[in-house]
C-alpha cells in the first residue's frame, strides 16, 4: 500500500518536474517562436520556386567597392529581375524584416572615368519584395549582369572592358558552372558583332537583353559587375584557376574557329602575309602615304592585305584574316586589337606617333609577349608628324610632350585626337626588314610543324 502511494507521488513530482522546466522554457520559447515560424515560411517559400537551397542568416545582397576600377555585388538568394525598372529583388521572406537593404551599381570596369560612366545606367539590388512575385521565366543557374555601354564602338575598350573581364569574372566566381549572360544596354548592331563570341561564353543558355525586355526572370543567384585586372592585362594571381591573356586568346579562337575551318589565306604562299590596319576615314592617326608604305612592303617580300573594318564586317571575317596573317601592322590605335586574333609566334608592328608612348606601351606592347608575339616598334619622328606642320617642330607640345602635357589629360588629347603621320620610308625600310626576318622565322617554324 505505502509502495502504491511512493508510486503515485514519484509520478505526481515527475510530472511537476516537467511542468516546471516547461515553465521554466516558456519565456524563451516564446520569443523564439516568430523566428521558428518565419524559417519554416522561408524554407516554403523557397521550395515553391523549386531551387533547393539552405536558409542562412549570411548577408544576401554584400558589394565591394574597394577597387579603383570596378565595383561588383552579389545576391546569394534567388532573385527576380524586374527589367523595367532594373531592379533585383529577392525573393527570400527572410529579408522582408525592415529595414530593407537598397544598393545600386553602375556594372561597368571603369567607375573612375566619368566620360564613359555617363551613359551607364544604374541597377537596383534591393531585399524588399517585388511588387509581383510572377516570374515570366524562372532559370536554374545564376545570372551574371553587366553593361555594355561605356565606350561600345571602340574596338579596344570592347575587349578590354567588356571581354576580357567577362572572362575574368567567369574564370573568378563561376569556374566550371553555367551562367547566364544578363547585359544592359547592349545596342542590336553590338550583339550581331559578337554573337559568336557572347555565344562562347554562355554556350548553353541564351543571352538575356535588357532592351524592350517586359518579362521579370528569376535566377538562383544573381552577380552585378565585371571584374578588372588592369588595361589588357589577365594576372593570374588573382584566379582561383589561374589563367592568362594567351587563356583569353584561345578562348576567342575556340569561338571564331573550328576545327574544319580554313585559314583565309592559306600558309602555302612563300611570301609571308602582312595585315595593314587601314585608319581612312577616322580623324587622326592616319598614314598619310599609305599606298607608298604598302609598295615598300610589297618591295621587302611581303604579300600586303590591308584591313578594312567597314569590308570586312564580320568578327569572324576578321578573325579569319588576322589568324592568317604573319604580320599586323598599324599605327597606336583600336585596330591593332586584332593582335589577339594573331597565332603565337607572329609579328606585330606598331607605329607610335609622337606623345603616344603611354598608351602604346599599355595596349600594344606590354602585352604582345604574353600572346607569344613577336613585338616590333616604329617610333614616329617630328618630321613625320602633322602637329609639327600645324605647331612648329620646335614647339614644346612637338620637342617635350611630357613637358607640355604636365599629365594633364585634357592636354594628351592632342596627341591623340590631331595627329596623322607621314612615314619616312627610308627609315621605316629597316623595321620592315625586321618584321620579315621574323616574319620568315615564323613560317618555317610553322611548316616545319605541319610536315
Amino acid at each position: 500500500m505505502l509502495e502504491g502511494k511512493t508510486t503515485t507521488l514519484s509520478k505526481w513530482a515527475l510530472l511537476s518536474a516537467v511542468l516546471g522546466l516547461i515553465f521554466i522554457l516558456q519565456t524563451t520559447v516564446l520569443q523564439d517562436a516568430t523566428t521558428s515560424k518565419e524559417k519554416l515560411r522561408q524554407i516554403f517559400s523557397i521550395s515553391q520556386w523549386g531551387w533547393n537551397l539552405e536558409v542562412n542568416n549570411t548577408a544576401i545582397i554584400t558589394c565591394d567597392r574597394s577597387n579603383q576600377r570596378f565595383d561588383i555585388c552579389s545576391m546569394s538568394n534567388p532573385t527576380l529581375l524586374d527589367p523595367t525598372s532594373l531592379t533585383l529583388f529577392t525573393l527570400n521572406p527572410h529579408t522582408r524584416i525592415q529595414p530593407y537593404i537598397n544598393v545600386k551599381i553602375q556594372p561597368y570596369p571603369l567607375k573612375s572615368d566619368k566620360n564613359a560612366m555617363s551613359s551607364v545606367r544604374e541597377v537596383t539590388l534591393t531585399s524588399a519584395p517585388p511588387k509581383s512575385s510572377q516570374c515570366g521565366v524562372t532559370h536554374n543557374i545564376p545570372a551574371l549582369v553587366f553593361n555594355a555601354r561605356g565606350y561600345n564602338g571602340n574596338f579596344y575598350h570592347e575587349i578590354n572592358d567588356i571581354f576580357i573581364p567577362l572572362f575574368i569574372t567567369i574564370n573568378s566566381l563561376f569556374h566550371d558552372q553555367d551562367v547566364i549572360l544578363v547585359i544592359v544596354d547592349g545596342m542590336t548592331w553590338w550583339y550581331q558583332k559578337y554573337v559568336d563570341l557572347l555565344n562562347a561564353f554562355s554556350p548553353n543558355h541564351k543571352i538575356i537583353n535588357t532592351n524592350n525586355l517586359t518579362t521579370a526572370h528569376c535566377f538562383p543567384s544573381a552577380v552585378v559587375g565585371l571584374i578588372k585586372h588592369g588595361p589588357v592585362t589577365i594576372n593570374p594571381k588573382l584566379l582561383p584557376n589561374p589563367k592568362t591573356l594567351l587563356d583569353f586568346s584561345t578562348f576567342l579562337k575556340n569561338a571564331y574557329i573550328k576545327e574544319d575551318t580554313p585559314l583565309l589565306f592559306p600558309s602555302n604562299n612563300s611570301k609571308p602575309l602582312l595585315t595593314l590596319v587601314d585608319r581612312k576615314g577616322s580623324s587622326s592617326r592616319v598614314i598619310l602615304n599609305q599606298e607608298e608604305v604598302v609598295k615598300l612592303a610589297k618591295e621587302v617580300g611581303f604579300n600586303v592585305h590591308v584591313l578594312d573594318h567597314s569590308k570586312d564586317s564580320t568578327m569572324a571575317n576578321v578573325y579569319r584574316l588576322v589568324h592568317s596573317s604573319h604580320v599586323l601592322l598599324g599605327v597606336h590605335g583600336a585596330g591593332l586589337t586584332n593582335l589577339f586574333f594573331l597565332r603565337q609566334g607572329s609579328v606585330v608592328v606598331q607605329v607610335v606617333p609622337i606623345g603616344l608612348e603611354w598608351a602604346s606601351d599599355t595596349c600594344y606592347k606590354n602585352p604582345s609577349p604574353f600572346l607569344g608575339l613577336e613585338y616590333v616598334e616604329y617610333k614616329v619622328e617630328a618630321n613625320e608628324s602633322s602637329l609639327s606642320w600645324d605647331y612648329g617642330v620646335d614647339s614644346l607640345m612637338v620637342k617635350d610632350p611630357k613637358a607640355y602635357t604636365e599629365g594633364k589629360w585634357e592636354k594628351s588629347i592632342v596627341y591623340l585626337k590631331n595627329q596623322n603621320v607621314k612615314i619616312d620610308l627610308v627609315r621605316f625600310k629597316k623595321w620592315l626588314m625586321k618584321a620579315y626576318e621574323k616574319a620568315k622565322m615564323f613560317m618555317n617554324s610553322t611548316s616545319q610543324v605541319a610536315s
